[in-house]
C-alpha cells in the first residue's frame, strides 16, 4: 500500500498524472482502537518513506495530539479523498483538529507540497511488491 498525492488541478494543467507523487510506500494502518490510541507515541523515529493512516467509517471532527511523540510530524486530515487541513505538529506540544474520514501522519517535511484542496489516497502498490508495505500495528 502506498500514499499518493495529486495536487488540485489548475485550468492550465493538461496532464495531471505527471504531477502525481508518492508520499509514502510503507503505510501502517491503525485500524483498532488500541492502535489508533497509540499512534506514534513512544516511538523514537519513523522511516522517511513512512505513513501512519487512521481510517474511519464516517467523516467527523478528529483530534490529534503529540503527547509522548518524540519527533515532529506532518498531519493530513482528508475527507472523501480531499485534503481538508495540513499541519506540522511539534513533539509533546501540538494539538490540532479538523473534519476527516482519513488522517495521515508522516515524517516532518513529507507533506511540504500538499495543500488543502489537493487529493490524497491510499492505493494498493500491486502484487510485485508483496505486501506493498502494508502493515497493521
Amino acid at each position: 500500500m502506498r500514499l499518493v498525492h495529486e495536487p488540485a488541478s489548475d485550468a492550465d494543467d493538461e496532464i495531471v498524472e505527471e504531477r502525481t507523487e508518492t508520499l509514502a510506500t510503507t503505510v501502517e494502518v491503525a485500524d483498532t482502537l488500541v492502535s489508533q490510541a497509540r499512534g506514534l507515541m513512544f516511538r523514537r523515529s519513523v522511516p522517511d518513506d513512512y505513513a501512519l493512516a487512521f481510517r474511519f467509517d464516517d467523516p467527523a471532527v478528529r483530534d490529534l495530539h503529540m503527547l509522548f511523540v518524540f519527533f515532529p510530524i506532518d498531519a493530513l486530515w482528508i475527507e472523501d479523498g480531499v485534503v481538508q487541513r495540513v499541519e506540522r505538529l511539534r513533539p509533546w506540544r501540538s494539538f490540532a483538529r479538523a473534519r476527516a474520514d482519513l488522517i495521515v501522519e508522516l515524517p516532518a517535511g513529507s507533506a511540504a507540497g500538499v495543500e488543502a484542496g489537493d487529493r490524497v489516497r491510499l492505493e494498493d502498490a500491486g502484487p510485485e511488491s508483496g505486501t506493498g508495505g502494508f502493515k497493521t500495528p
